[in-house]
């Protein structure tokens, strides 16, 4: 595996994980079962986003005193690109959870522990995929056109059915464990299990809210198997996809409490993420064609994402326009 990483490298950013992640489990949010606040979440964005940008611009400063300014403008390109693209699918990985915590009616407090779990498994996951994906594609260059097709189908039915909510409740594996566990109706803190007196024995039942921690880390996986080959399209550079990934991810938890009041906003943004999985599943089919440029690739994929947000608040202000002059009329 041909990589820019060394190994103090790699410890300087296990490192720097660790801390952003201590930062994030016990600074954002505060107490246990206290509600983020939308000015705490978006000041947090603005921090991951920025210490993200921070790393990029170290990454470029190390390898242009160190392997010259081509490799640095090249690696640098390819992290940022990697970065957006995670990013972006990181949004919908979000829209997700917020779909979750709705059905399950679980309270804004009580989420925390969810998705701090959910973060976690989603870094763990990504990581092993990560290795694991670059070690096939030096082993089988033909595994990059399975990953091309995948995408480029997988962005085709995202459009398709970008409309369509899914039927959580004959959601095959809430059935299974319904079937297999007892299961309470009524939420208990951010317990996930409790154990109740059932003819002189105690009983452990599983809360509402271990059904959704266990959907979330589904979730995680299935937005793992989609993002993961997205990235390879652009480097296979191990130390590139996964830095590039990790920052995707962390600072999840502000994004969510972030887009919490305003995802219906965002009603386009599906057909943009399903576009955008759509061109990097083309650019990987045509990699041994024509190697699109790392430039125009991260160019498309913002023009890509940023039209779709653009075009979705467009979309609401002649509704909401038409609301408000209904609502002053009556």
């Amino acid at each position: 595996m041909e990589t820019i990483g060394t190994w103090w490298m790699w410890a300087g950013f296990f490192a720097v994980v660790l801390v952003m992640l201590a930062i994030d489990l016990f600074l954002v949010g505060g107490g246990k079962q206290q509600r983020v606040s939308f000015r705490q979440a978006a000041s947090w964005s603005v921090v991951w986003v920025g210490v993200s940008f921070a790393f990029a611009g170290w990454l470029w400063w190390y390898l242009d005193g160190s392997a010259g300014r081509e490799v640095a403008n090249q690696k640098t390109l390819q992290y940022l690109t990697g970065y957006l693209i995670e990013k972006s699918l990181a949004i919908d990985n979000v829209f997700v959870w917020l779909m979750l915590f709705s059905f399950f009616a679980i309270p804004l407090e009580l989420q925390k522990r969810v998705l701090v779990l959910g973060v976690l498994g989603a870094i763990v996951m990504r990581t092993v995929m990560i290795f694991a994906g670059v070690w096939l594609i030096a082993k089988f260059h033909w595994i990059l056109y399975v990953f091309g097709a995948f995408l480029l189908i997988t962005g085709i039915k995202m459009w398709w059915f970008a409309d369509q909510q899914p039927d959580l409740a004959s959601n095959p594996l809430i059935r299974w464990i319904r079937n297999h566990m007892k299961v309470t109706n009524e939420l208990h803190g951010e317990r996930f299990f409790i154990l109740r007196e059932e003819a002189g024995k105690l009983v452990r039942y599983a809360t509402p809210l271990f059904l959704v921690l266990v959907l979330v880390e589904l979730s995680d996986l299935i937005f793992a198997v989609d993002s993961i080959p997205a990235i390879f399209a652009i480097t296979t550079d191990p130390f590139i996809v996964l830095t590039s990934n990790v920052f995707a991810i962390l600072g999840l938890r502000a994004m969510y409490f972030l887009l919490a009041d305003m995802a219906d906003r965002f009603s386009l943004l599906k057909y943009g993420l399903a576009m955008v999985l759509m061109f990097i599943g083309a650019k990987m089919l045509l990699i041994d064609i024509y190697k699109i440029p790392v430039l125009f690739s991260l160019g498309v994929v913002g023009a890509i994402i940023f039209t779709s947000i653009v075009l979705s608040l467009r979309q609401r202000q002649p509704a909401d326009g038409t609301d408000a002059a209904s609502q002053r009329s009556h």
